[in-house]
């Protein structure tokens, strides 16, 4: 399987929260921003796959865990807001 699968299913995801809580949320007080955040974030990862030039970057160790922290916290704050 291809490395960059991972940070293509954790983007979808975070993209995928996003554009749920936009929808579900609608008519509550900043909600734009708040599901921006989970948009423009799972929008800019799942992008920068793409890109040959990010592959090597994307496919070091310290930068898997470190993206996987992310992930994590994006979800937390999509599950919180």
């Amino acid at each position: 399987m291809n490395p960059l699968n991972n940070y293509r299913f954790g983007s979808y995801a975070i993209l995928a929260m996003g554009l749920i809580n936009l929808r579900y949320q609608t008519g509550s007080e900043q909600n734009l921003p708040k599901s921006l955040v989970l948009i423009v974030s799972g929008a800019l990862v799942f992008l920068l796959t793409f890109i040959p030039a990010f592959k090597s970057f994307l496919t070091k160790r310290l930068t898997q865990r470190l993206a996987m922290a992310l992930l994590l916290a994006l979800i937390a704050y999509g599950l919180l807001v």
